[in-house]
């Protein structure tokens, strides 16, 4: 088994070395073009066969999505979003004056201070790890935080209030060991809230216990 074999890719990583010739002859011409400037594509929450993942490709327009299956063997080089928050190139991206890079200037020293593991993903995620264009003046800013253990709503609560500061808007992930689910909807949902898992979406009232989950 290769080194990249072993490795497991979660959801929101960056994986490059599907190519153009990996792909079905019907694939739309959009993707053929996204693959040949050395994009990466996105693993996206899916099911797949033992020796492949499920991925993404993303054109430039928003409504560009394909979704396919990408060989580990053929996988070359990884960027989680963690990485891509590790690296901190927005401090010298060349339009630091936008809403979300404005947002995760004064966001990343917080959730440094908090300890959380978090990254940057969506199409500003996507720009800061490849260099190719992605994200444009009124995107997002997408962010995901690692939350192995459970967190209160108390604690979403305060998080919220802090990002309503935050230039533009700003949508944060929690991913716990079963899925993820919106920060806020877990710190002002209702009893169950909505949990984005492998198998597809579940309505649970403790995302940490998908015991509990109801179809």
């Amino acid at each position: 088994m290769s080194s990249e074999q072993s490795v497991t890719h979660s959801p929101h990583d960056l994986l490059w070395g599907l190519t153009p010739q990996h792909l079905a002859t019907d694939a739309p011409a959009w993707v053929q073009a996204a693959l040949a400037r050395y994009a990466p594509v996105v693993v996206r929450r899916a099911f797949a066969e033992p020796g492949w993942v499920a991925v993404g490709v993303r054109g430039i327009a928003r409504e560009e999505r394909f979704a396919t299956f990408m060989r580990l063997a053929d996988v070359r080089r990884r960027v989680s979003p963690e990485a891509v928050a590790r690296a901190g190139r927005w401090t010298s991206h060349a339009h630091r004056e936008w809403p979300a890079m404005r947002a995760l200037q004064t966001l990343a020293p917080q959730l440094n201070a908090d300890g959380l593991r978090w990254g940057v993903t969506g199409s500003l995620g996507f720009e800061l790890a490849s260099g190719l264009s992605a994200a444009h003046p009124a995107s997002d800013l997408d962010v995901l935080i690692r939350a192995p253990q459970p967190l209160s709503r108390a604690w979403a609560q305060t998080l919220c209030s802090r990002l309503d500061g935050m230039p533009g808007r700003v949508d944060v992930q929690l991913e716990t060991p079963h899925g993820a689910l919106a920060l806020r909807e877990w710190a002002y949902g209702a009893a169950r809230v909505l949990l984005k898992c492998n198998s597809g979406p579940l309505l649970v009232s403790d995302p940490w216990a998908v015991e509990q989950a109801a179809a």
